[in-house]
């Protein structure tokens, strides 16, 4: 028995497949759906969606959004994901390295706009890289 997996942003259709298993990275923590589960709506964190079908397991970054869980469906609306595998991980780690000087231009308890910015491209840079390399 097998998971219908919908991952959608607002100008694509990211994937669209089964899955046997899937792991969100919600904002409460990872959450593994396998079939028959409980039905739920979730916040989605910045991170790693990982699906496994025939014994074989792909990621997804994912950009924040929210998942609705029924018993053999997932539906993942996102701001932004990319499949690991199209991933330029080149890309991905200027794009970290870029993200972390930015940071270091504020001191550690500064609240500012650009950090918190900055902030959330270190995370998203860091997830592209952990899809990309899994």
């Amino acid at each position: 028995m097998a998971i219908s997996l919908k991952v959608l942003a607002p100008n694509k259709n990211v994937y669209q497949g089964e899955a046997e298993e899937v792991i969100l990275p919600s904002t409460t923590g990872q959450i593994g759906v396998l079939p028959g589960h409980i039905s739920l709506v979730t916040a989605i964190d910045i991170g790693v969606l990982r699906l496994r079908m025939n014994s074989q397991w792909k990621s997804i970054a994912l950009m924040g959004g929210f998942a609705e869980i029924e018993s053999d469906e997932v539906i993942v609306l996102v701001n932004n994901a990319e499949i690991g595998s199209e991933i330029n991980v080149q890309n991905a780690e200027q794009d970290l390295k870029e993200a972390k000087l930015a940071i270091s231009k504020f001191s550690e308890n500064e609240k500012n706009p650009e950090k918190i910015k900055a902030l959330k491209e270190v995370s998203k840079a860091e997830a592209r890289i952990q899809a990309a390399k899994n």
